[in-house]
């Protein structure tokens, strides 16, 4: 499961792809690293019908039969679709896009002294070309962390499918369903649920590479 993506492009190169009119985010970070329940650019249909770069939360809001406790973690990762949770977001109002040009999967593989587990990295190619996740987005009151209480939060996360040859290797079960052109992105943004659909299938193997970690490697980080 994705949980740790870097996004190292410009704002003006996603203003570009998305054919948006507006960055309500104030990003202007080379290079970012995005961890669950961090802020980070997301491109949606605003208010006004005009497409715009805005910042919100990783992680939707989770199914209540998995809520443990009097908080909600969020869910990063959607992929049951035909589950009645998830049918609530599947019109183009609630979909987005998510620039990324990295992601990561643990590769327990490679643990290493410690029980430490490393990140493998996997993008377009090595020059890491902007990309983005198929994303749904909402506005949600919960409470993320019980010291804050409950808030107001505007959430996305993306759908997952089954991994291609190039992911499998490192994690089994699934990997983010990637946009790589100006038409797949519109046609996300825009189509039926029907029209859309398709989109939710491994990227070709010849699509995707695996990488060496951003420069500033995410594993490093304090927590």
């Amino acid at each position: 499961m994705c949980n740790l993506y870097n996004l190292t492009t410009t704002r003006d190169a996603v203003l570009e792809f998305t054919k948006a009119f507006a960055d309500k985010a104030g990003w202007n970070e080379p290079s970012l690293d995005v961890y669950p329940n961090t802020l980070a650019p997301i491109v949606r249909t605003g208010a006004d019908g005009k497409r715009e770069i805005a910042s919100l939360t990783w992680g939707m809001p989770t199914p209540p039969a998995y809520i443990k406790g009097n908080y909600d973690p969020g869910v990063t990762n959607i992929r049951n679709v035909n589950s009645p949770h998830w049918r609530r977001w599947l019109g183009p109002t609630s979909r987005c896009v998510v620039p990324f040009t990295s992601f990561a999967e643990p590769d327990p593989a490679s643990k290493i002294e410690g029980g430490r587990v490393p990140n493998a990295w996997f993008a377009r190619n090595a020059d890491r070309p902007l990309m983005f996740f198929a994303g749904f987005w909402t506005p949600w009151t919960r409470v993320k962390k019980v010291r804050d209480g409950e808030r107001e939060f505007e959430l996305y996360g993306f759908l997952t499918t089954l991994p291609n040859e190039i992911v499998s290797p490192i994690h089994q079960k699934a990997m983010p369903a990637i946009l790589t052109t100006p038409e797949e992105v519109d046609l996300w943004l825009t189509g039926e649920w029907n029209e859309v659909k398709h989109l939710q299938r491994p990227l070709p193997s010849n699509m995707l590479v695996m990488v060496e970690p951003p420069a500033t490697p995410a594993e490093d980080l304090p927590l």
